[in-house]
């Protein structure tokens, strides 16, 4: 694996994102003020928190970044059973590979850059996490996939993808549409269709005891 570019020592955790082409946009733009009153009061979290593990438990989906040798990013899209990133200590996530399409991109570009990012989205919540740091694949380790895994979960797994966390943050609501997944809709469907069908019994009887009926 060829070794990720170096960035040089941080200042603050959320300079793995706020370069200094990074400040200099938000010197010009108004925002630099703000920013460097946040990195000097509490910053951005560099393990995981009983938030962040939270957070995690109930979610089903996220969105994973990585980039190749040349810069090229690809992000992709993760599911599995709620809850199938987990926590292995406070600075590791991981998560059981799923076989796919066979196009390994992800697994190429982190053979060659093991930089990345994954994304948190909970559209019910309207809420964001995103999380910076670095990934490694691992095969042929039958007890991290045993760890990690979901047996009720149809998904075949080939691997495993671990996530070293070096900062996270969590971003505002605003233009986030919510969305809910049919998970979370179920019971209000089935909550409905009983109540329907009580409804339409209800009608019967009343139809019986017409005086049409008689």
């Amino acid at each position: 694996m060829l070794p990720p570019a170096s960035a040089g020592p941080r200042e603050y955790p959320s300079d793995v994102a706020f370069t200094p082409a990074v400040k200099a946009i938000q010197e010009r733009k108004g925002s630099r003020v703000g920013y460097g009153r946040m990195e000097r009061s509490h910053g951005w979290q560099t393990a995981v928190t009983s938030e962040l593990t939270e957070f995690l438990a109930d979610l089903d989906m996220f969105y994973l970044g990585t980039a190749n040798a040349q810069g090229q990013p690809y992000i992709q899209y993760r599911g599995g059973s709620p809850g199938f990133l987990k926590v292995l200590d406070e600075h590791t996530l991981g998560f059981a590979d799923f076989g796919g399409n066979r196009q390994y991109i992800t697994l190429g570009n982190l053979s060659e850059n093991n930089k990345a990012f994954i994304f948190l989205m909970d559209y019910a919540t309207q809420q964001r996490i995103k999380l910076w740091g670095t990934a490694r694949v691992v095969e042929n380790d039958p007890a991290l996939l045993a760890k990690l895994r979901d047996p009720a979960y149809p998904g075949k797994v080939e691997r495993a993808i671990l996530f070293t966390l070096e900062a996270w943050d969590m971003n505002c609501q605003q233009h986030i549409h919510p969305r809910f997944s049919q998970r979370q809709i179920a019971p209000v469907i089935e909550q409905l269709q009983r109540r329907i069908a009580e409804l339409e019994a209800e009608v019967e009887i009343l139809k019986s005891k017409s005086p049409r009926n008689s």
